[in-house]
């Protein structure tokens, strides 16, 4: 019950801020024009990240009187607080800065080949190192699995924005995927911390489908980090090292196969990712962003 108003708290956090922030939505330099041509505002991500924020501010100020855990004894949510703020800044940069004419590892390859830093390679390396961080905090074992949880938690960050090619797309499989996940982590510190960010991006849901807003590298990445690191501070060793086989391949096949053309060949999940949504063409991708 604690996980499903963790939830709840997280989903009414984006609800208000959905209404309460409609002048910032409205800015001019948010504006992207999404497959349609259709000129949405990019802020669902800004939106979850707020929520957190929120979230965590009301969490802390309860448990400083005495409501709820103390201050500093959920070392989980300021961890997810840092890669919410971390990788939302770098998704909000390539959003705001970034052209789309480099993608994958090989197109920031080939650009840095040429003497240019894509926002797309600055994003990568800095998610990188917040992995890092976070993965090092609860305490060094070795430093393979510092490098090990940190990769996992950068795989599961670009895979969410590689996912992001269609209205409700990373949304969906992030929740889908939180499911087994919210299992496994029960009602314990990490499952606490993790539950109002999945909370807020079911609320961020039904404008993403609706197309009224666009989630974003912003919410793609953080929604993404945000589960590796629910896997790397809440199962065990052997979990993590088939969590981090499985990203390996996906972030791999990006660079080979489109996502969007498998999804739409295979019938359970063509449903899945149009369910909620607009009608909308075969393998369409989104304008911030085409599959490789």
């Amino acid at each position: 019950m604690t996980v499903v108003i963790a939830v709840v708290v997280g989903f009414l956090a984006v609800r208000f801020l959905v209404v309460a922030a409609h002048q910032v939505l409205d800015a001019p330099a948010l504006q992207r024009e999404n497959y349609r041509g259709k000129t949405i505002p990019v802020v669902g991500g800004v939106l979850v990240v707020a929520a957190v924020l929120i979230v965590e501010a009301g969490r802390a100020t309860l448990g400083a009187v005495g409501l709820g855990d103390e201050p500093g004894l959920n070392l989980a949510r300021p961890l997810l607080l840092l890669v919410c703020f971390g990788f939302g800044m770098l998704g909000l940069m390539d959003d705001i800065l970034g052209t789309g004419e480099d993608r994958g590892f090989k197109g920031h390859l080939r650009a840095l080949s040429q003497g240019r830093v894509t926002t797309g390679l600055l994003k990568l390396v800095g998610g990188a190192g917040i992995a890092i961080v976070v993965a090092a905090e609860p305490g060094f074992i070795t430093g393979k699995r510092v490098i090990a949880d940190a990769l996992l938690i950068a795989l599961a960050a670009n895979l969410g924005n590689l996912l992001d090619r269609a209205p409700g797309r990373t949304i969906k499989a992030v929740l889908v995927a939180y499911v087994p996940i919210a299992v496994v982590l029960g009602t314990g510190a990490v499952g606490i911390a993790v539950a109002p960010v999945m909370g807020a991006a079911l609320g961020v849901l039904p404008g993403d489908l609706r197309e009224r807003l666009m989630l974003g590298d912003t919410g793609a990445n953080v929604l993404g980090a945000v589960l590796g690191v629910a896997v790397v501070l809440g199962t065990s060793r052997a979990t993590r090292n088939g969590v981090i086989v499985s990203l390996i391949v996906l972030n791999l096949a990006a660079e080979f196969v489109s996502f969007s053309r498998v999804i739409d060949r295979v019938p359970p999940l063509r449903w899945l990712d149009r369910l909620g949504g607009r009608a909308r063409p075969a393998a369409a991708a989104r304008s911030d962003g085409t599959d490789p």
